[in-house]
């Protein structure tokens, strides 16, 4: 194998994003309205859940960092759906020879409650990702309390994805 080839094995991405809430909504996670009540101060739609797994992707494929594809001070990203960013960054792992084999997200919030909507986010991630909704995890937490996100100022998500060879 020449030093140049892809190595192959599955990769594994991971990938961390948050944002600060504010009185604006919807809050959208995995390309779902989750709350009518609250939103994020974001350049894009702010989808947490959707940054943390577009980074996973991009790390596990080797290809940067979400800030590097999609800079927050481009204009053209302004209000982005985060489903679009994400189909992009799909696309470009195809391109570099690999597909995802499994989604395992996180979201922490204090308020913001993921279980009522779980099924919907992981099939609206299974159809931006082009693979079956069994290998979309979704789950929440809290932090009990403690830091920006205990203190419902903000909001996080943290994503492993694992991609293989085509």
């Amino acid at each position: 194998m020449s030093d140049d080839a892809p190595f192959p094995t599955t990769r594994v991405g991971w990938g961390f994003d948050a944002h600060a809430l504010n009185d604006t909504p919807p809050l959208t996670l995995g390309g779902i309205v989750v709350s009518d009540e609250v939103g994020v101060d974001a350049t894009s739609d702010g989808d947490v859940l959707i940054h943390a797994i577009t980074d996973a992707i991009l790390g596990g494929c080797v290809l940067g960092d979400i800030g590097e594809h999609f800079p927050s001070d481009d204009p053209a990203l302004q209000g982005v759906d985060s489903i679009r960013l994400l189909r992009q960054v799909v696309s470009m792992a195809a391109t570099a020879g690999f597909s995802i084999s499994h989604v395992d997200g996180t979201v922490v919030a204090e308020r913001v409650k993921v279980a009522p909507f779980r099924n919907e986010i992981r099939a609206k991630l299974a159809d931006a990702l082009g693979t079956p909704v069994d290998v979309i995890s979704v789950k929440a937490t809290t932090t009990d309390g403690l830091g920006y996100v205990g203190k419902s100022e903000g909001i996080a998500a943290i994503a492993v994805v694992t991609v293989r060879p085509l």
